[in-house]
């Protein structure tokens, strides 16, 4: 069910609750309040501010891990290590980093260096 906003009509009129935007579960068919369910008053339906949350990736974070795929894809697991190193330790994903130890192995690295380098105090 959606939550609608409604404020007073006349906010010199209006009493606390209506005085500022106050919120109304109502049914998509339901008519809308016309009046302040505390002190009568006349209120009006309110456009919301958004409230959701929304994560958007930045592009150049997208573009980062399609490279990333793309060259585990085609088996450039070097390739595919380094770029996920790189961008593990700008964004302090440990996660990533993961990623990119698993890619280095898969690469030949020898796992003694590859313990050291996941042990760092990047992330």
């Amino acid at each position: 069910m959606p939550i609608y906003e409604y404020e007073a009509a006349s906010p010199d009129q209006a009493c606390p609750k209506c005085r500022r935007p106050f919120e109304v579960i109502q049914n998509l068919r339901d008519k809308p309040v016309r009046t302040c369910p505390d002190c009568g008053q006349p209120v009006k339906r309110i456009i919301s501010w958004c409230r959701a949350a929304v994560m958007e990736t930045p592009d150049e974070y997208s573009n980062t891990m399609r490279r990333i795929r793309n060259f585990e894809s085609e088996g450039m697991w070097s390739h595919a290590a380094e770029l996920s190193d790189k961008e593990a330790s700008k964004t302090k994903d440990s996660s990533l980093k993961t990623r990119a130890l698993d890619n280095y192995k898969k690469a030949g690295y020898d796992p003694k260096t590859l313990d050291k380098h996941a042990k760092s105090d990047d992330l």
